[in-house]
């Protein structure tokens, strides 16, 4: 893939939105968003873990390049794709989240917010925090869906847990194995890829099969 786009100064995002590999593959798969990284953050607890996540979230960490992608998109996506709803309290680990990491950031996420509950009439109970430290998730959580398909791993070298965490490739593959994009989108990116031909081929079927089948966990 070209890496054009992080010569760009990219930015970050972190959102918790319900279980993290929906928010992973959906985030992933955008245009402009450079890698994503599921982890836990928002809480106060040392080095949570999945089994003792304390008072942290389900996040999805998101790089993106600005000059391809807003802010204000990326949260127009996280208000549209509540896996457990906005309205009903639950406990943190699936909460609705968002962590700013910058002033401008919590200006528009405050602004989206209250647009967003004007115009569904209700009031949203998302809490919209500093960022202060993300706490990657274990291996197995990390590009959960493109996991599930290990071929797909190993013909594209993206073996090793810090692959998954970091590849700009893996980001992509996840979502479009999720059905998070049109065969449109996926066919102009294709060339950019580096797939090989059997590859592009196996993409291209879960691409087809798992358009419109939601994004879940």
């Amino acid at each position: 893939m070209s890496r054009q786009s992080e010569q760009v100064a990219s930015k970050r995002a972190t959102f918790g939105m319900g279980c993290f590999w929906a928010g992973d593959a959906l985030f992933g798969a955008l245009p402009g968003v450079i890698r994503t990284c599921v982890g836990y953050a928002g809480g106060t607890k040392d080095s949570p873990i999945y089994k003792d996540m304390g008072d942290h979230t389900e996040v999805v960490d998101i790089e993106y390049n600005p000059e391809l992608i807003s802010y204000s998109y990326l949260l127009e996506l996280f208000w549209n794709n509540h896996e457990y709803g906005l309205t009903t309290k639950i406990k943190r680990q699936y909460m609705s989240l968002i962590l700013y990491h910058d002033e401008e950031q919590r200006s528009l996420a405050t602004e989206s917010q209250e647009l967003k509950q004007r115009e569904v009439g209700e009031i949203f109970i998302t809490e919209i925090k500093k960022f202060i430290k993300f706490y990657p998730a274990e291996d197995y959580h990390q590009k959960y869906r493109l996991q599930q398909h290990p071929w797909l791993v190993q013909t594209t070298g993206l073996t090793t847990p810090e692959a998954l965490r970091t590849s700009p490739l893996a980001a992509k593959l996840n979502g479009y194995i999720a059905g998070a994009v049109s065969l449109k989108q996926f066919q102009q990116e294709l060339p950019h890829l580096g797939l090989s031909e059997k590859a592009a081929q196996y993409v291209t079927k879960y691409v087809i099969e798992n358009q419109g089948s939601g994004l879940y966990c």
